[in-house]
């Protein structure tokens, strides 16, 4: 009988917010891109906020005058909301490494809108129990 007191007892808003916070999980996919100019970045960038919705991007810091480092540009984008627009043709001026981690779905989601735009050459893919990560090389067509 307890148990089914129990059952009837709702905080509410509870429902919707763990169905928002479980499908935000599986939507979202970040970004992570290397081995590219601050230009095939911002590119590949504005590729995915022609069809998802940007959630967070940061850019890298002014770089130290004595030596070189490594540069990784990371953006998340939501891949249940967006404009569903179509990108015209990008020009890359090299190849850029990509690290897409998230939902296997929205992983591949974003790895097919990525094909779309350019050529793709799968690395590697590792996956986990909920989340899946693809490492990919983008190049112009």
């Amino acid at each position: 009988m307890l148990e089914a007191w129990r059952d009837d007892i709702r905080t509410p808003g509870s429902e919707e917010m763990s169905d928002v916070y479980d499908t935000h999980i599986d939507t979202d996919v970040t970004v992570q891109l290397s081995d590219c100019d601050r230009e095939d970045a911002q590119a590949v960038f504005d590729v995915l906020d022609h069809v998802y919705r940007l959630e967070d991007m940061s850019a890298p810091g002014p770089r130290a005058a004595t030596a070189p480092a490594p540069t990784v540009w990371m953006a998340t984008f939501d891949t249940a909301e967006g404009r569903r627009e179509e990108a015209g043709p990008v020009h890359l001026t090299g190849m850029v490494g990509a690290l897409l981690t998230g939902g296997y779905r929205a992983v591949d989601e974003v790895e097919k809108t990525l094909a779309a735009t350019f050529d793709i050459q799968s690395l590697q893919s590792v996956s986990g129990d909920q989340e899946t990560e693809a490492r990919l090389l983008l190049s112009s067509r």
